[in-house]
């Protein structure tokens, strides 16, 4: 047997026509299709790790993942082979040899989203349709970046994550602000250290909430004190959210920032 390396796999994709990227038995996902295209490029299993795994629906242009794979694997040859057999809807830039102790979700600091949001009276453009969403209401932005400031900072955040048994909803939200394109598209950028179950989109809904004047600007903050999820949250379309970026610390400190990653957090008192 072959000497196994780790490496890194930069993805982006149109997560349109995917069940998310997780694998799931019967599902067309991300995960899924990917595996299966280097089983048959490699000609052996492989199992991807993962950066930040997106729901039905949500895009992404800067995904991660490792994989251990033969040591002397020519990274160009193999992402020219996988540009060939991949379908158009998913792409892996890149394959870069990294250092044992990278994993592509401990490791990372922070993930960063965009959503992107058409104001104008026709929608969104149609080159845009699948990563847009068409918002019918008025956005007032000073609302919105009031209510987001108060959300800042490491929080439980129950109240906007669908609980998983045994996870932890304490996050640090280090980034959400708010723009207007000359287009009229507001767009949303998030970045956390990490994100729980439908975080992002219920954050957004939320806000657009606040946006369109149903909800005060304090409201969402003051979901903070919940300990379960709201049920009058609503959650964004998917559509228009993206991964654009995830962030990693250092060769040297790989290791330690994936030690800190895995204990288990408690909400702040």
């Amino acid at each position: 047997m072959e000497p196994q390396s780790r490496f890194r796999l930069d993805i982006a994709y149109d997560g349109t026509d995917f069940s998310g990227w997780a694998r799931q038995p019967g599902r067309r996902t991300v995960c899924g299709v990917l595996e299966e295209a280097l089983g048959v490029v490699l000609r052996t299993q492989v199992a991807l790790t993962v950066a930040g795994r997106t729901d039905a629906g949500v895009h992404a242009t800067g995904q991660v993942a490792h994989a251990d794979l033969d040591a002397g694997l020519d990274v160009t040859w193999l992402v020219r082979r996988l540009a060939r057999l991949l379908p158009p809807d998913v792409r892996v830039s890149a394959v870069t040899a990294v250092p044992a102790e990278f994993d592509a979700r401990f490791s990372a600091l922070r993930r960063h989203y965009r959503y992107r949001v058409a104001t104008a009276p026709f929608g969104a453009e149609p080159l845009r349709a699948r990563d847009t969403l068409a918002w019918p209401y008025p956005v007032d932005l000073d609302a919105v970046r009031a209510a987001s400031d108060g959300l800042l900072g490491e929080h439980d955040f129950a109240a906007f994550c669908k609980r998983r048994e045994g996870a932890t909803t304490v996050r640090a939200l280090q980034e959400l602000t708010w723009t207007r394109d000359g287009d009229g598209v507001v767009q949303a950028v998030v970045a956390a250290d990490a994100f729980c179950h439908s975080m992002v989109r219920s954050l957004v809904g939320a806000l657009l909430d606040v946006a369109r004047g149903r909800r005060a600007p304090d409201w969402p903050a003051a979901l903070l004190r919940r300990a379960e999820r709201a049920s009058e949250v609503a959650v964004a379309p998917a559509h228009g959210l993206t991964l654009v970026a995830v962030d990693y610390p250092p060769a040297a400190e790989l290791a330690a920032r994936a030690r800190t990653t895995r204990r288990l957090r408690v909400p702040p008192t």
